[in-house]
This record gives C-alpha cells, sequence and structure tokens, in this order.
C-alpha cells in the first residue's frame, strides 16, 4: 500500500490532522514541540460517492474502498539535515513514504506555541523545504562519486547516472526540488530510483481555524501567500483543511458531522479533499469489481494495463488473463446494471493492451 506522510514544523497541527485523517485518537497532539517521536501509522479510505451507487445497484452485502496509509512524522526544525532536532530520524522516516502533506499553520493562537515565534506560512513552508534540498544535495553528491568510480570500470549504468546526477546537483543548487527538473518522462523513473526526497509530490495542507474554514483561501491572508508559494514549487496541490474541527467530529456519526460543519458554514473540513489530492498525486486512479457479496474498488497506476488490473485482484487473473469485460461506472449505472448493459451493447470486450481508467467497472476472462 501507498503512503503519505504528514510533515511540518513543531505545533502546526501534524499529529491533529492524522486523528482527523484516521479517525482515531492514535497520535499525541499537545502543546509542545516533539510530541511525536515515533511515527504513527494508518490507513485511510478514499471517499468516493460511486462505491455507494454501484452497491445499491448490485445490492452489495459489502462495500470495500480504496486506501492509501499514512503515516504521521516527528516535527522537522532548521538544521535537521545537519542532525538538529529529530532531524535524521524525520529525514529518514519521510524518505520511505511515496508524498507529502506538508501542513502549514494559518491561524493565530495565542495559547499554541509557533516554534518559530510568529505564525508565516511561507517562512514555514522554505524551512522545512530548504532542509529537504539540503539533504538531498548530500545524497546526489554521495551517489555521484559511487556513480563516478563505477563509470571508470566502463558500467554503462553508471555512466549515465553520472550525466543525471550532475544535472540534478546544479537543479537542487539553484534551490528548486528534484520534482520539477526538466527531462523526459522515460528518464524520470531514474530520478525517482535515487529516492530524493524533493521527488515526492507535496501537498500544502493550510491548517486554518473554524473562523478561517468557512472563508476559504478568500478570507486569510496566510493561506493566500501559501497558495502563492505553493505555485512556484512543482507537483504540489494546496488544500485548505481545518483539522481541529475534524478531530473534534471524528468520533460523530455521518449526520451529526454533516450538521455540526453546516453550522459551521461549510460541507466539509477539507479533509476529504486532502485525501482525494494525495490518490491523485500519486497518480493512482480506482476501477470496481461489483456484484451481490461486494463492491470494491481496486487501486492502480494510471496508464497499467489489463493485465497488471487482473493481477491486482489475483496473480491467477493476471497470468491466465484472456479478456476483460469492461463499462464506464455512470454508463453501467444508467443501463441499470450488467445485464441492461450487454443488452444494449454498452459492454465492451478489452484485451491485454488496454489501459484502464478511473471509474471502469470490470470482469475478468482467465484460463
Amino acid at each position: 500500500m501507498l503512503q503519505a506522510g504528514i510533515v511540518g514544523l513543531p505545533n502546526v497541527g501534524k499529529s491533529t490532522l492524522f486523528n482527523a485523517l484516521t479517525r482515531s485518537r492514535k497520535a499525541d497532539a499537545q502543546n509542545y514541540p516533539f510530541c511525536t517521536i515515533e511515527p504513527n501509522v494508518g490507513i485511510v479510505e478514499v471517499p468516493d460517492v460511486r462505491l455507494q451507487k454501484l452497491a445499491a445497484l448490485s445490492k452489495s452485502k459489502k462495500i470495500v474502498p480504496a486506501a492509501v496509509e499514512i503515516v504521521d512524522i516527528a516535527g522537522l526544525v532548521a538544521g535537521a539535515s545537519r542532525g538538529e532536532g529529530l532531524g535524521n530520524k524525520f529525514l529518514a522516516n519521510i524518505r520511505e513514504v511515496d508524498a507529502i502533506i506538508h501542513v502549514v499553520r494559518c491561524f493565530e493562537d495565542p495559547n499554541i506555541v509557533h516554534s518559530a515565534g510568529s505564525v508565516n506560512p511561507v517562512n514555514d513552508m522554505e524551512i522545512i523545504n530548504t532542509e529537504l534540498l539540503l539533504a538531498d544535495l548530500q545524497s546526489v553528491e554521495g551517489q555521484l562519486d559511487r556513480n563516478l568510480k563505477k563509470a571508470k570500470g566502463n558500467d554503462k549504468e553508471a555512466v549515465g547516472n553520472v550525466e543525471l546526477l550532475r544535472l540534478l546537483l546544479e537543479h537542487l543548487n539553484g534551490g528548486r526540488p528534484a520534482l520539477s527538473i526538466d527531462v523526459s518522462e522515460d528518464i524520470r523513473p531514474r530520478v525517482r530510483s535515487f529516492n530524493l526526497l524533493t521527488s515526492k509530490p507535496v501537498i500544502f495542507a493550510c491548517n486554518v481555524d473554524e473562523s478561517g474554514l468557512a472563508s476559504g483561501d478568500a478570507g486569510n491572508r496566510y493561506v493566500s501567500s501559501a497558495m502563492e508559494r505553493a505555485a512556484a514549487y512543482g507537483n504540489s496541490a494546496v488544500c485548505v483543511i481545518c483539522a481541529q474541527v475534524e478531530a473534534d467530529i471524528c468520533d460523530f456519526a455521518s449526520d451529526e458531522a454533516d450538521a455540526f460543519l453546516k453550522e459551521l458554514g461549510v460541507a466539509d473540513s477539507g479533509v476529504s479533499r486532502l485525501i482525494e489530492n494525495v490518490y491523485s498525486l500519486l497518480g493512482l486512479a480506482s476501477f470496481f469489481t461489483t456484484g451481490e457479496d461486494e463492491t470494491r474498488a481496486w487501486t492502480f497506476r494510471s496508464g497499467m494495463k489489463a493485465p497488471q488490473c487482473a493481477g491486482l485482484i489475483h496473480g491467477d487473473f493476471e497470468s491466465g488473463f484472456i479478456k476483460a469485460e469492461v463499462i464506464g461506472c455512470d454508463e453501467l449505472m444508467a443501463n441499470r446494471g450488467w445485464n441492461g448493459s450487454r443488452d444494449a451493447g454498452k459492454v465492451r470486450l478489452e484485451g491485454k493492451d488496454y489501459a484502464f481508467k478511473d471509474g471502469d467497472v470490470a470482469v475478468f476472462r482467465f484460463a
């Protein structure tokens, strides 16, 4: 299962957001730096209204949504790349995740200590981005030295790596994250293979208070400045959330939570959009299987072909793949199920070269 790591300065709301996302009280959220030392891990369901509709159509006994793993990582401070605070531990934890949720404090509260002395989201973003860049520079320099030695022995892969690592070194020295380097798509997997911290997609979660939730970015100067800075970062997204509100309602029944949010003047606290953004930034999509036993969302990487998607269900489905019956979710519902869709000639029979699309509903034929 792919992972997204929650990062940020101490006391910006990381553990509160983790509890909200995972609907748990696993993370200790206290008003002092480094209350999180060991990372907390939780599973988060990806919200998808299509599941409920398909389940109702098929009269399914069970619904199984897609999910991602969320990791709450210790707070970072300036100097982390040199081992300050919990820097070495923080960097090791973040290296293991696939995407970064960077929590930025966008609210005033004299009762909650800010590690930098005052609320300044752009400065907070720069502190963390700088530490990740410095750590990557160290990593690239080390990998370049190793590949230079191998290249002397005419190692073809090492020769190619040397050229790319030199490009990365120049790019990072310019203060730019690795994910924004201009290379062809066939080279990007090699960039990712260096496992650089700044090669991971980022979501900037602007954590506001209750009053800022209804106004969103329009009425919050902190959010506006954070969005402007994020636009220059590269492959990133921005989401306005109120971690405290969502944490407060995580034990509520769904109708009670909806009523509470309605009183605040919002449809949701932003957490659902945050999860969807994580899913999207990781290049993930969902196809569905549906029947009386269950309706399930299967997570696949965009561009995966039919046999690979079949293999997500069972290895035998991939090795013995013959064909896939495929129809879009909306079209299946419009024709009132598989029988109506087949009668209307809307179900397609796809072979090994078919690239699955988000929202496809499938039945696999295999030997």
